[in-house]
This record gives structure tokens, C-alpha cells and sequence, in this order.
């Protein structure tokens, strides 16, 4: 006989099919089983589209009375794009409901499994939570403080260089992590750049799914671009900028001036180029932003990490030299002490074509 774990994973593997979709809704899925028979599957696909729950529900269809539920996230018990979850499962007569991680909302946490148990289904929970948990971040975060979580991607060579002097970056990185930064931009709710970044490059920022050998988006999916947010204190932004010719645009400024055409803009507290990162993060979250991408410059980046908003580093290493007086990763005035570095903790280190891809956790340092 399959135990609860066992049949939690299949779950967590169906959820992960919505990674690059389900924005800004979670990432969910759900399996019912039968005298210990997998009876049905679902998972989320696109938020206002059916919950995981639901979809399983009418695979079954009456076959799903007297079955035993596995979904990753505790079913929601209002009314949002979709009816509550909790309804179907009740009104459809499942025996028990097996619930990996309850919602991270603290003013609805645990009120779907008290609707559940109320209605006389049996319910457990905490069932591969932090397996359950890594596959939304940025949701769980949104929830239980307010600010995305936010995901810095690094081009770097071997001696910790982003650029030359003179700007040029083109191409630091191979095409297999250049493909990988796609999949990156693809989860993302949003794209985060700074001014600096926009006059050098002028990049479009956006998901180009059959970039690269391998074609990685689900089939049948219109490609969802995440919103692009530029950091641009004092409205320098030219009206030729390649990424204003795309989906709209979010500036965030200091200075009351009028915007290019297809920009919105969000007035915020600031001192030249760099404005109050913390503000920006409150608005985002509003805005249902829940992965932020960092696409930018040691600026940005560095008043980023200074600020101790940067969850997540993933960090292309290339086995280049590109010399002392290349740009590094960071820009940090005031650090000049070995008490005051950040240490990172590595949580995956592997190959992407030539390139190393790291992916860490800042641990942040307070006498910084």
C-alpha cells in the first residue's frame, strides 16, 4: 500500500506543470485516490481557469465520492476568480483530505480545513509542506509579509565580472544559460532593471521560450510575459527604448515628470537614480507581483542586497577572464572590513552547457 507521502509527490509534480502559468495564483495539484488506486489528477493552468481540486474533481467525476484527496495547498474557502474549493470537494463527497502546506495568508490560514473537518471530512495536513512550499515563493511570501520574493540573475566571469569598462556584456554566458535565464524570466511575475541597464543595453527583457536547442514551454500556452519594472529615479528613460515597444511598462520614479507612451508610473520617495527600494516592493505586491526577476547593473543590485531584499542569487559563472578594470557584481560603498561581508549559503551548484549556474541565499550581515 502507497502512503500519503507517495501519493503527495505525484501531486507536487503535477503543480510543478503550472510553473511558468499559473501567475499570480499558485502553483497547485491535486490527486484523488480510491482503494489505493490513483482515480484522478488535476492542476492548476492559468489563474480565472479551473483550481487543481476542481479539475481532478471532474476527471473522477462520481467516482470521486468516498475518495481520499492529496492537493499541495489547502483548498481556498472564498470567492476569488473561481468558487471556493472547499464547496466541490464537500459537495462531492470526498472521504479525507490530505493537505501539503496550509494557505500562508494569515487571515485565511487554516479556515478551509476547518470547513472541511466541519462538514465531517477527515483532514491532515503538513504532508511534504516544504516540498510543497518551494514551488511558490513568492506567493507564500506576498502572503505573510507583503513583498515578492525577489530573484537576482547574474552574468559573471570567472574573476567576478558583469561588463567591461566600456558597458559591453554581449555575450559573457553561452546559449544554454542564456536558454535558462528564459525559464527564469518565464516564473517571474515581474522583471526588475535599473535605468543604467537600459541606456547601455537596451535590452527588451522578455520570455523567448525557443531560444535556444530545446523548446521548454507547455504546449498550447500563449506565453505570459511578466510585467517589466525600471528603476528610474529621474525620468531618463528615452521614448525609443526597444523595451517600451512590448507590453506595457512600470517606471519607478522620483521626479513628477510625464511618462513615455506605454508606461505606467509610480511616484516614489528617491535621491537621484536609486528611490526607495522598500516602497517599490510594497506597490509590486499590490500589483499581485509574487517572483521578481533582477536583470540589472552592480547599482541596482548592490542597493538591493544592501537594503537585505534579495532572497535568491543565481549566478552564471563563465570560465572567462575578463580583468581588473571590467565592472564587478555589486556596487557597495562602505564595505571595507572582512566583519562586514555577506556570506552565502549555496543551495545547487551544476552545469549549464560551459557555464556553472549557483544558486544561493544571501545571509545578511547587520554590521553592514
Amino acid at each position: 500500500m502507497s502512503t500519503p507521502e507517495h501519493y503527495m509527490a505525484r501531486a507536487i509534480q503535477l503543480a510543478e506543470r503550472g510553473l511558468y502559468t499559473t501567475d499570480p495564483n499558485p502553483r497547485v495539484g491535486c490527486v484523488l485516490v480510491k482503494n489505493d488506486r490513483i482515480i484522478a489528477e488535476g492542476w492548476h493552468m492559468r489563474a480565472g481557469e479551473g483550481h487543481a481540486e476542481v479539475n481532478a474533481l471532474y476527471q473522477a467525476g462520481s467516482e470521486a465520492h468516498g475518495a481520499d484527496c492529496y492537493v499541495t495547498l489547502e483548498p481556498c474557502s472564498h470567492f476569488g476568480r473561481t468558487p471556493p474549493c472547499v464547496d466541490a470537494l464537500i459537495n462531492a463527497n470526498v472521504k479525507r483530505v490530505f493537505v501539503a502546506m496550509t494557505d500562508p495568508n494569515p487571515i485565511v490560514s487554516g479556515a478551509g480545513l476547518r470547513r472541511l473537518e466541519q462538514a465531517g471530512i477527515e483532514v491532515h495536513a503538513g504532508i511534504l509542506a516544504s516540498q510543497s512550499e518551494k514551488l511558490n515563493p513568492g506567493f507564500c511570501q506576498r502572503m505573510r509579509i507583503g513583498r515578492p520574493f525577489i530573484r537576482s540573475k547574474l552574468a559573471m566571469s570567472l574573476d567576478g565580472r558583469t561588463a567591461m569598462a566600456s558597458g559591453e556584456s554581449k555575450w559573457i554566458t553561452g546559449p544554454q544559460a542564456r536558454n535558462d535565464v528564459q525559464k527564469l524570466r518565464a516564473r517571474s511575475s515581474g522583471i526588475l532593471t535599473g535605468i543604467g541597464t537600459i541606456l547601455t543595453d537596451d535590452p527588451l527583457l522578455n520570455v523567448r521560450p525557443q531560444q535556444g536547442d530545446v523548446e521548454w514551454y507547455p504546449a498550447g500556452h500563449k506565453v505570459r510575459q511578466p510585467l517589466r519594472i525600471v528603476v528610474d529615479g529621474q525620468m531618463r528613460i528615452p521614448a525609443d527604448a526597444r523595451l517600451l515597444s512590448q507590453d506595457k511598462v512600470l517606471l519607478a520614479t522620483a521626479v513628477d515628470k510625464p511618462s513615455p507612451k506605454n508606461t505606467d508610473m509610480v511616484l516614489l520617495p528617491g535621491d537621484g537614480d536609486i528611490i526607495d527600494l522598500n516602497a517599490l516592493m510594497a506597490v509590486l505586491a499590490q500589483r499581485e507581483i509574487n517572483e521578481l526577476m533582477v536583470e540589472a547593473g552592480g547599482v541596482l543590485n548592490g542597493a538591493l542586497l544592501k537594503a537585505g531584499l534579495i532572497d535568491e542569487l543565481v549566478i552564471y559563472m563563465a570560465p572567462k577572464i575578463m580583468g581588473d578594470m571590467a565592472r564587478g557584481v555589486f556596487h557597495l560603498p562602505g564595505m571595507e572590513t572582512m566583519a562586514q561581508n555577506i556570506s552565502l549559503h549555496v543551495t545547487d551548484m551544476r552545469a549549464i552547457g560551459q557555464d556553472w549556474r549557483i544558486t544561493a541565499t544571501p545571509q545578511y550581515n547587520e554590521k553592514f
